[in-house]
């Protein structure tokens, strides 16, 4: 734990607290196990790591400014504005908010952590780290639906509703919303089109180096096994 950065010492204690709460359905709390579980075995089984731990923990998608902002809209919506709609909520003892976001809130928790852990590990190929954000994002975006059902409705404003329940009760409308169309837009835009197969090209053209120096190296092995015989030979 002491090689942990804050950022993800925080994740975990969000992660506990999710856990306890009794917020998150039985469902998405063994979700990350299956993903983990899963996970190593298609490291181990279909897409073994071929690079070094340098080359491995590069990052896959190298974007630009406008990436970077893409990347810092997506935490702000589907991070630190539930995170705060979810505290809103218990001040507010508004208890359906709380139950409708957290599931969300926590599996992004989780997808945030792992992304960070196994980017260091030269365990994990470049498609295995691909896939974790693409299996909890399709997970996610049916935990959202869910969300979306709630507050859109399961949820209804009083006709004598003060304005500031009024705001509270659009902000959760549209954070949901807005979460669904930018996981909807991330999953089907960027992840499936552009950056799993950056991950596959990418791990296939470290194969391919790997297995031409390989075999660069073997008649070079072979030549010095030779010349070692023949001087066995001659000595004896």
């Amino acid at each position: 734990m002491g090689s942990l950065r804050v950022i993800e010492l925080q994740l975990v204690a969000f992660i506990m607290v999710f856990s306890a709460s009794g917020l998150v359905p039985l469902l998405d709390l063994i979700f990350p196990a299956f993903a983990s579980v899963y996970l190593i075995a298609l490291s181990k089984l279909a897409f073994p790591s071929h690079g070094n731990a340098t080359t491995a923990s590069a990052e896959i998608f190298q974007g630009g400014r406008l990436f970077r902002l893409y990347v810092v809209v997506g935490t702000t919506i589907g991070l630190f504005l539930p995170l705060a709609y979810v505290l809103g909520g218990f001040a507010r003892g508004d208890d359906h908010a709380v139950r409708s976001a957290t599931p969300q809130l926590f599996l992004l928790s989780f997808q945030i952590l792992t992304e960070n852990l196994i980017s260091r590990l030269s365990l994990f190929s470049p498609p295995v780290r691909a896939l974790v954000p693409l299996l909890y994002t399709v997970r996610r975006i049916f935990v959202i639906i869910d969300w979306m059902t709630d507050v859109w409705f399961n949820k209804t404003l009083q006709a004598n509703a003060q304005i500031k329940d009024v705001v509270w009760f659009w902000f959760g409308r549209s954070l949901a919303a807005g979460n669904l169309l930018y996981f909807s837009i991330n999953l089907f835009g960027f992840l499936i089109p552009r950056f799993l197969p950056r991950a596959f090209e990418r791990y296939f053209r470290e194969r391919d180096e790997t297995h031409g120096k390989m075999a660069e190296d073997k008649p070079r092995i072979t030549s010095a096994t030779n010349k070692s015989q023949r001087s066995d030979k001659k000595s004896d």
